[in-house]
């Protein structure tokens, strides 16, 4: 189990707090998360226990207004940050009350360290290593790159096809094939292409002008 005060990256802490990473970014650059949850620079990482805040703050946008929404962050962070998420029990009262307004954070709470732990069974779940695809990151025990499953998750495709095609596969590694590439997407911008497919055949090079709206 990774330590209670691990940082993760900004795509890794997207998964746990369920948000995009833009969301994750908002969360430094604004304020929303206090210090002591983040670390800024070009790599950039965030505490674990600070993806419920981040979590809570963006899901409850619609109910509640930004300063009620940074009132409880404010009185949930020093829980969080002195017990870590992980040490956190699922009966706690994650409750917070001024006056006529209640906030309970416990579901945010839950579901984060639900997903902090299925990120950790994926990691353990993959194998990265010079000697297997040249470091290709695969499923442990296989040669299946584990972004070619989640490619095949993310195009929709039925998990009977995706079984199909890799047989030493089950329900559970092609969850955790892509949980781990949603957090660990590959380095750089993908690459554009030169031109069309070798072999692809040019059925028409007719170019269609674009008429603009007139202003």
């Amino acid at each position: 189990m990774p330590p209670l005060d691990e940082h993760l990256t900004a795509t890794e802490a997207a998964v746990v707090a369920h948000v995009s990473v833009r969301d994750v970014n908002r969360a430094i650059d604004e304020n929303i998360l206090p210090s002591g949850f983040f670390r800024a620079g070009v790599e950039r990482a965030v505490l674990a226990a600070g993806c419920p805040l981040i979590a809570f703050y963006f899901e409850s946008a619609e109910r509640l207004t930004s300063r009620e929404r940074l009132w409880a962050i404010e009185r949930a962070s020093s829980r969080l940050k002195k017990s870590g998420v992980r040490a956190t029990r699922s009966d706690e009262d994650w409750i917070f009350r001024d006056e006529f307004l209640s906030i309970d954070l416990a579901p945010f709470v839950r579901r984060t360290v639900e997903r902090l732990a299925r990120l950790t069974q994926a990691r353990a779940a993959v194998v990265v290593s010079p000697d297997v695809l040249g470091g290709t990151p695969v499923i442990r025990g296989t040669r299946v790159p584990v972004r070619d499953v989640a490619a095949s998750v993310a195009a929709g495709l039925p998990a009977e096809r995706i079984l199909a095609a890799y047989p030493g596969l089950d329900a559970e590694k092609i969850e955790l094939a892509s949980i781990y590439a949603q957090a660990a997407p590959p380095r750089g911008r993908p690459r554009r292409a030169a031109g069309p497919p070798r072999g692809a055949k040019v059925v028409t090079d007719r170019r269609m002008r674009i008429r603009r709206k007139a202003k």
